[in-house]
């Protein structure tokens, strides 16, 4: 039967899961398109890594490990990025090439892959514990209290960082405020979607949403309908199928967006501010 997914705990605890950061991937995911910095989602997923891997060396819960590691790293790369000492890329590619082979020695020192790490490598709702849920609660409850008090700085600095700077808003304060936000993101998205795969679920309903052609605050919206259907519908398909949810999730929306691509066609046109 259908519903016999809801019997299972693990499963609503997945689902419960699945719908938070549904919620929350568009509300980062759009800012980080608008500013041409969707690899930081990568940079931040091999961070994760690391963090898993520590955490599964010291034998504490992964998902903390990675959210501390994915944080820290992520105020290092903006104040990098914002040094100019080096290119924004350049950042980025130190750090996922540099997290990546800490990583794969912390690994090597826990003995190599394991059915756990395979779980957070590519997303599975047995992952998922009743701490991860309070901890992704709380985190989206603050990320979406936060990106609604600051929405129009963050606006405001997506478009233009030079006029808002002029403008007098705190541009590297909100900078390092919004880093933030989106390493929190990507943390706790890693039990559901998985690392490997984090950075389609904050990048591709949004550019999904912005080939229809409207106006930022509908995108937006068009965006979490995306996200949270594909998220749902791949936590069941992965129930029935007994595959990745993360697998499952990002197949979803791929084929959403290549739906929507041959059905609007053309360029995607530029944001409206309203």
């Amino acid at each position: 039967m259908l519903f016999d997914i809801f019997h299972y705990s693990f499963i609503v605890r997945g689902l419960e899961a699945g719908l938070l950061i549904a919620i929350i991937a568009p509300l980062i995911g759009i800012f980080l398109v608008l500013r041409r910095y969707s690899l930081i989602a990568d940079t931040l997923s091999h961070v994760s890594l690391a963090g898993v891997a520590i955490g599964l060396l010291l034998k504490v819960n992964p998902l903390f490990t990675a959210l501390g590691a994915s944080a820290l790293s992520s105020i290092a790369i903006e104040r990098l990025r914002t040094s100019k000492k080096i290119y924004g890329e350049t950042a980025l590619s130190i750090f996922l090439s540099g997290s990546l082979a800490l990583a794969i020695v912390l690994i090597g020192l826990a003995n190599g892959f394991n059915v756990d790490l395979f779980s957070y490598l590519f997303g599975s709702i047995l992952t998922v514990r009743q701490t991860d849920i309070y901890l992704i609660f709380s985190l989206t409850v603050i990320i979406t209290i936060l990106l609604t008090i600051f929405y129009k700085e963050l606006v405001y600095i997506s478009f233009d960082e030079e006029a808002a700077r002029v403008s007098g808003i705190p541009v590297r304060l909100f900078n390092n405020l919004f880093i933030l936000l989106a390493a929190a993101t990507v943390a706790i998205a890693i039990p559901i979607i998985g690392i490997l795969l984090i950075s389609a679920l904050l990048v591709l309903p949004v550019v999904t949403a912005l080939q229809f052609k409207k106006s930022f605050k509908i995108t937006l919206l068009l965006a979490e309908v995306i996200s949270i259907s594909s998220v749902l519908a791949g936590i069941f398909t992965s129930f029935y199928l007994n595959v990745s949810s993360g697998g499952a999730i990002v197949l979803i929306m791929l084929a959403v967006f290549v739906l929507v691509l041959a059905m609007k066609g053309g360029p995607t046109h530029s944001l409206g501010k309203r």
